[in-house]
């Protein structure tokens, strides 16, 4: 027997709300982190330095995601994964220093390009810091050299699945609620007051 268009959504409803149920999860644990947490964090560590690195040649005259990519190729040199922020030329003091994060560490490389020597200083950050760096992550900022680490990427992707998959949920949910008739009634009450609060807020934030 062929499934009506009726089970067909309540059932993508059902697996797809279970799929992204650790994400919601994160986001909504994350955000009340982000917005009212005062943790203490953890100081760095003493700075290491790694002698006899190699720079990749032009890094210095090169931008964007390909002054990036060439930093890449230093942190397996001096034992560092995760995703470059930003890259900040000292010309002055022939220095290339850029911050390297990921869930669970911090790090700032600072290169001494005439040296050929490099200082890492680490600071490992606790779990629900690692929980805000994944809910900011990818970002609106240096959108030209985001996604740089394989698993930003792949988080992306995750992230972005995550809000479709939402808004899927969303309306196959107030289809579903039309459906039943015995529901009608209270549903639209809820779905009412909803609304109210929500443009009543807005309208508040924008007075």
């Amino acid at each position: 027997m062929k499934k009506s268009f009726y089970v067909w959504t309540r059932d993508l409803h059902l697996y797809c709300g279970l799929f992204i149920s650790p994400f919601v999860l994160l986001f909504a644990t994350s955000v009340l982190y982000l917005n009212h947490a005062k943790l203490p964090t953890l100081p760095p560590a003493a700075p290491e330095i790694f002698q006899n690195v190699r720079i990749p040649d032009g890094i210095v005259e090169r931008q964007g995601r390909e002054a990036v990519n060439l930093a890449r190729e230093i942190l397996p040199q001096v034992g560092v994964t995760g995703e470059i922020g930003f890259l900040r030329v000292l010309r002055k003091e022939q220095r290339l220093v850029f911050p390297v994060s990921r869930p669970g560490l911090e790090a700032t490389i600072d290169v001494d390009l005439s040296a050929g020597s490099v200082s890492v200083s680490r600071r490992r950050t606790g779990f629900l810091e690692s929980l805000g760096y994944l809910h900011k992550m990818p970002g609106p900022h240096n959108v030209n050299v985001r996604g740089n680490w394989v698993w930003t990427r792949a988080w992306v992707w995750l992230a972005d699945a995550t809000i479709y998959l939402t808004l899927f949920i969303s309306v196959s949910g107030i289809y579903l609620w039309f459906a039943i008739k015995a529901e009608r009634k209270i549903g639209l009450s809820l779905l009412t007051l909803g609304a109210v609060v929500f443009f009543g807020l807005i309208y508040a934030v924008i007075r």
